[in-house]
């Protein structure tokens, strides 16, 4: 079993859990575990792998590039030299 250590959370969420905690009976490490396993045990349908690869044809409207890290890339470059031109 994995041990998970949040770090941050605030007071108010912490004392929210221990009234849940109390209302249902247990420990409010075990009501954070079953909040936990509820949360994760399944994906929403707009989380799938499918669902994924449907947004991004869908923004692209079927005229993905062929090469969009090289053309993110690109764009970065000609803004910076435009930058160092601006500022020359």
């Amino acid at each position: 079993m994995a041990v998970l250590t949040i770090r941050n959370l605030p007071d108010e969420v912490r004392d929210r859990l221990k009234v849940r905690a109390a209302r249902a009976g247990v420990s409010m490490e075990a009501e954070v575990r079953a909040i936990l396993i509820r949360a994760s045990a399944e994906l929403p349908e707009s989380e799938s792998g499918e669902a994924l690869q449907d947004w991004v044809d869908a923004l692209y409207a079927g005229k993905r590039p062929a090469d969009a890290v090289g053309d993110l890339i690109r764009e970065r470059r000609e803004a910076a030299a435009r930058e160092r031109e601006s500022e020359a």
